[in-house]
């Protein structure tokens, strides 16, 4: 027995061993048929063996200009950028940017002002202390502040980007939002709407409480928008609010061209955008071409696109702030559509259908010893617990 053993295990190794050879010798041919190159490969002219005889640069200046000659030569790798191209034109287009003009101070100034204030802080006893303790606190609303000045429109913007909210609703455009929206369902502070971040229908129930900074005597437009939730067009929208006219900033005195309707994204389709835009207008606009029916429960009426509604007033209002946030379908959503919108609720998931049990029996015949499991709520047990 001990021989045999010893002969199977050096059989199954030089079977392994022929396998493994025989799987490299195949995956080697196959490298080897692979297609010649189009053309002459980079540094194929150099004589390796004679690396002495290169002429050398010598300077970073004489090589960058070399390199600059060599990078515009025609060359036969080249070719990805231009078929990409060319089956799609907008690919790297200079999108255009349609917001307000940011005014910004010098960077002295910026710098003498920072400098000034760091000289202040040090003179402060009170802060030094405080510091030193471990009891200084952050004025967190004035970090908000600052960020807002500074980096908060940059940063927003790239978030933007990052959602796809300029390629949907403003192709090939784009804008700084340089005005802070700050929106707000309820009283709770947790549902806010800020740069993406997920609300639930149940919260977006009702219309927001919607502030910001506005000078007086300017005009303000607002749109609240979806660019996933149409059922029909996927190029489409769907309009949810629409406020114009807005008198410094106060929502309450504006123009209500279209009331609000809570978010109904579909069951299966997963997190939908909803995009708040704020227009400063030139001055009063005459919207009655889009004025929708009020109620408007139809979502015929409520078929929107944004970018068509900016060329139409792109005369006489500019892009100027944002926010945004996701939502997916809960329990409310069937609501809105059976009674806000009296249509049937698509569905765009299996749902499953409870489990079925057959009637339960006070003595059942040949059943196992937890029968009555199947009859229990799901709520947590409490048997057996004194």
């Amino acid at each position: 027995m001990a021989l045999r053993s010893v002969f199977v295990r050096v059989s199954r190794k030089l079977y392994d061993f022929r396998v493994n050879n025989a799987r490299t010798f195949v995956t080697t041919a196959f490298l080897c048929r692979r297609k010649p190159p189009l053309g002459p490969m980079p540094n194929e002219d150099i004589d390796v063996q004679n690396i002495d005889t290169i002429e050398k640069y010598r300077t970073y200046n004489r090589y960058f200009k070399h390199a600059q000659v060599a990078n515009s030569k025609p060359v036969w790798w080249h070719t990805y950028r231009g078929y990409m191209e060319k089956e799609d034109p907008e690919l790297g287009v200079t999108r255009v940017d349609i917001g307000l003009r940011r005014y910004r101070l010098p960077r002295t100034h910026e710098v003498r002002e920072r400098s000034q204030v760091m000289k202040t802080n040090k003179k402060n006893v009170e802060l030094e202390r405080s510091c030193r303790l471990r009891t200084f606190k952050i004025n967190l609303d004035a970090v908000q502040e600052t960020w807002e000045k500074s980096n908060g429109p940059f940063q927003i913007r790239r978030l933007a980007d990052h959602y796809g909210i300029y390629r949907d609703l403003f192709p090939m455009a784009f804008f700084l939002p340089q005005i802070p929206l700050r929106i707000r369902y309820g009283e709770e502070t947790s549902a806010q709407v800020h740069y993406g971040n997920p609300l639930t229908p149940t919260e977006a129930a009702s219309a927001p409480s919607v502030s910001f900074n506005a000078d007086e005597g300017t005009l303000w437009t607002l749109l609240l928008t979806s660019p996933d939730e149409h059922l029909l067009d996927n190029e489409a929208e769907y309009l949810h609010w629409l406020v114009a006219n807005i008198p410094d900033g106060a929502l309450q005195s504006g123009e209500e061209l279209c009331h609000y309707l809570p978010p109904f994204p579909a069951r299966g389709t997963g997190f939908h955008r909803y995009v708040y835009i704020l227009f400063q207008q030139e001055g009063p606009i005459n919207f009655q071409e889009d004025r929708r029916p009020s109620p408007c429960h139809l979502l015929e009426h409520r078929t929107f696109k944004t970018v068509d509604f900016y060329r139409k007033h792109q005369d006489s209002m500019t892009p100027a702030g944002l926010a945004f946030f996701q939502s997916q379908w809960d329990e409310s959503v069937t609501t809105t559509f059976h009674n806000t919108l009296d249509m049937a609720e698509p569905v765009f998931e299996f749902i499953r259908p409870p489990v079925y049990h057959p009637p339960q029996v006070k003595f059942p015949h040949r059943q196992p010893l937890r029968y009555l499991d199947r009859y229990r709520d799901g709520k947590e047990q409490t048997y057996g617990i004194y």
